[in-house]
């Protein structure tokens, strides 16, 4: 078996979610149950760090990864989806699991594989335990896929659990209120494990402070410890300063980052809680921190976070997908000086598109399209239905198309901004 045949197996005998939906969910964990015994709980031999959230929890992760790997922490790193290769799923020290460490495990497991069925997302977490086990790291920062409660992460017992922002997504799985959602995300809590909270949010309060007075854990709201202001962009450079107000001490601390959306400020509130609660647990510095914010690019290989691909014209792509992601995004791209805003637009099929277009502005020219997975939304339906919001463009069967006609009627001091989905940043990168 070579790495394109291990791909074809995943992506054709295990049903993903992100290629077909929420036929691919799976809501209990018997199958991670049975693939972790069956493994020897690999996850029991070094410790981790459980994050879940509805926007900001992969920015959060890879924040934090990289803090460890400043510390001198060997770390594993495990989020989804991935936007150009399957192994950016699975990472130790920033590096992305081998290939023949993916055909390994295909080959080693495949009868329990073929008789148990999992989806993909179960197997690729039982791969990604393995790995972090067989590589001897020393603490591992573990993304949900879907929800919290019944995500097949959640067999891990973490040293800490972290929660972000709560919006709109998934609610055909997880349940059509905010209330809802954050009640399954609420189910990463565990007995006596601190949980640190990034964002107050009125609708949501109430219920992690009584899932974490049933499990006897701390809990802490970042943002009523820690505020973050970050500047201006300067977008030749990528790169905003900060400044974290620490109420406790009261001090302020700056920083860099290399990722630009405005949206990361209660990302990085959420770390720093994340490290004032695990002082005691781990050893770190207070420097450790900043420079972990600052490096995470390098550090982790991050894409697709407000991400600059070019600048004559700018062209800015960002993995936002729902409405509390989107707004924060359009909102910032309605603040850039720009001759005419060009976006490059698509979703996925099951997205609820009336929740989400009416956000983007009718001054901009679209080009509507489609990303090369199963799920995606053909993009003549969704030019019609932006037609009902005033939003006017073309349509292009494909991602590389439209990002190619968007250049060629852009001007040096246009903008282009390409999302919608996460499948779309993937297939322009």
């Amino acid at each position: 078996m070579n790495y394109n045949q291990a791909i074809e197996f995943l992506f054709s005998q295990l049903p993903a979610y992100h290629r077909i939906g929420k036929a691919a969910y799976k809501s209990n964990l018997h199958n991670t149950l049975m693939l972790d015994e069956y493994l020897g709980r690999p996850h029991s031999g070094y410790r981790t760090i459980h994050i879940a959230g509805t926007n900001g929890k992969g920015s959060v992760s890879h924040m934090i990864a990289s803090v460890l790997m400043e510390a001198g922490y060997k770390t594993g790193l495990y989020t989804s989806p991935h936007l150009k290769d399957f192994r950016e799923r699975i990472k130790v020290n920033g590096r992305m699991i081998t290939k023949k460490a993916v055909i390994g495990f295909i080959e080693k497991h495949s009868s329990i594989l073929i008789s148990l069925e999992p989806s993909f997302f179960e197997m690729t977490v039982a791969m990604a335990f393995e790995y972090f086990a067989q590589s001897g790291i020393e603490i591992a920062v573990i993304e949900t896929g879907l929800g919290g409660r019944l995500d097949s992460t959640n067999i891990i017992n973490p040293v800490i659990s972290v929660i972000t922002n709560i919006g709109h997504d998934h609610m055909d799985l997880l349940g059509n209120s905010i209330e809802r959602i954050a009640q399954e995300k609420a189910g990463i809590i565990k007995n006596g494990v601190p949980v640190v909270i990034s964002e107050t949010q009125e609708e949501t309060k109430k219920i992690f402070i009584e899932k974490a007075l049933e499990t006897g854990s701390e809990i802490y709201f970042a943002d009523q410890n820690f505020s973050c202001i970050l500047n201006d962009l300067d977008f030749l450079k990528g790169i905003r300063a900060y400044t974290v107000w620490d109420k406790l001490s009261q001090k302020s601390i700056q920083g860099k980052i290399s990722i630009g959306g405005d949206y990361q400020s209660k990302n990085i509130q959420a770390v720093f809680q994340s490290f004032r609660t695990l002082q005691g647990i781990i050893e770190f510095k207070e420097e450790n921190i900043t420079e972990g914010i600052s490096n995470v690019v390098a550090s982790t290989k991050l894409m697709g976070r407000w991400q600059i691909l070019g600048r004559k014209p700018l062209i800015i792509c960002d993995t936002g997908h729902n409405r509390e992601g989107l707004e924060y995004v359009i909102n910032q791209l309605e603040k850039i000086p720009c001759h005419k805003l060009h976006i490059v637009l698509g979703f996925v099929s099951d997205k609820d598109r009336n929740l989400v277009l009416p956000l983007f502005p009718s001054s901009a020219t679209y080009y509507f399209t489609k990303a090369s997975v199963p799920r995606a939304l053909d993009e003549k339906i969704l030019m019609a239905e932006a037609d009902r919001w005033n939003l006017k463009g073309s349509s292009f069967p494909s991602v590389k198309s439209a990002v190619t006609a968007a250049k060629r009627n852009s001007s040096q001091n246009d903008l282009i901004f390409i999302g919608g989905s996460t499948f779309v940043v993937g297939d322009a990168l």
